[in-house]
């Protein structure tokens, strides 16, 4: 069972370290464009094994998709983050460029791999692979939902002083300030979370949600890693052991939610064959007003790289 991880920055790489600790795969290749950066972190991972204990081969490879073949789950994380004075459309098109080429050589190696896409803007670089591979949208699928709900939920649990294990939470629509956190559906130890606390706490803390990732820069003056890598860990597993788990996941609507034609963020059952179903909520009247408004959101942004025509 083989892994591939492309992009050997701080979230390739811990991801590509979480599958390694874990023993989600025999072999996980990890691949950059840079030399030596792959080899480096993969060579400095496996000497952990001994001290560790796994036996998961890492592989550092530099842009070579040959030994990437036959990978049973592919996860992309190439891209460049938003610098000083570039325009959002310059991050689309420089992203959607590097995201077009990684899919066409890593799908050309193995044309049966499900993709995970985390680069960004993620709802839009979803697409674009999904345009490029040519292949089932079940395979194709981005990693947002799940790095969400675990802010939501690790938050929920330092104010309820309780155990993250316990909790659990849907989140949908993008990935971003549009996403849409469902107090509904969140529970602790089964109990409705609305019955342990008070509605501005919660709502403070679902505003702390969408902004978390920017919390992360503020502090850092970089993107945070180790939960991103982790998320995207974690699909890998549910998809490499069949798990069935159910997850948010960025997914292909067609007609789901009455949305047609794009990557938004929805629960879905993830397994072997990737998304096995997507899951639909019955949303009340409040609900579907916020996913309306992250509909709207993303779909502008798909309809700027369409515009750019980058992928045919």
């Amino acid at each position: 069972m083989k892994v591939t991880v492309v992009g050997a920055g701080n979230v390739g790489a811990t991801c590509a370290n979480v599958l390694a600790h874990k023993e989600i795969a025999n072999e996980i290749i990890l691949l950059d464009i840079k030399e030596g950066t792959a080899e480096g972190k993969a060579l400095d991972m496996w000497e952990t094994s001994p001290v560790n204990l796994y036996d998961s081969r890492i592989v550092g490879v530099t842009n070579d998709y040959e030994k990437t073949r036959n990978s049973e789950v592919i996860v992309i994380t190439s891209g460049i983050p938003r610098k000083p004075g570039m325009s959002r459309d310059d991050l689309i098109a420089t992203n959607a460029s590097i995201v077009k080429q990684v899919t066409e050589k890593a799908i050309d190696a193995s044309p049966n791999a499900k993709i995970i896409v985390v680069s960004n803007p993620l709802d839009v670089m979803t697409y674009c692979a999904f345009l490029t591979a040519k292949v089932d949208s079940k395979r194709v699928f981005g990693m947002a939902g799940i790095l969400d709900t675990a802010r939501y939920r690790s938050f929920l649990a330092l104010e309820l002083n309780v155990s993250p294990k316990d909790i659990q939470a849907v989140l949908m629509g993008g990935h971003g300030d549009t996403m849409v956190p469902l107090p509904r559906y969140t529970t602790v130890g089964g109990i409705p979370v609305t019955e342990l606390i008070e509605k501005d706490k919660l709502d403070a803390i679902i505003e702390r949600t969408k902004k978390g990732g920017g919390e992360i820069v503020k502090l850092l003056g970089t993107s945070a890693w180790y939960a991103p890598g982790a998320a995207a860990a974690q699909m890998v597993e549910a998809i490499v052991k069949d798990q069935k788990r159910v997850f948010p996941v960025c997914s292909w609507l067609q007609g789901e939610y009455g949305i047609k034609d794009l990557y938004l963020g929805v629960p879905v059952i993830l397994g072997k064959n990737g998304i096995e179903k997507i899951i639909e909520l019955d949303l009340n009247d409040d609900e579907r007003a916020l996913l309306a408004v992250s509909e709207k959101a993303v779909r502008g942004v798909k309809e700027t790289l369409d515009n750019m025509a980058v992928v045919s």
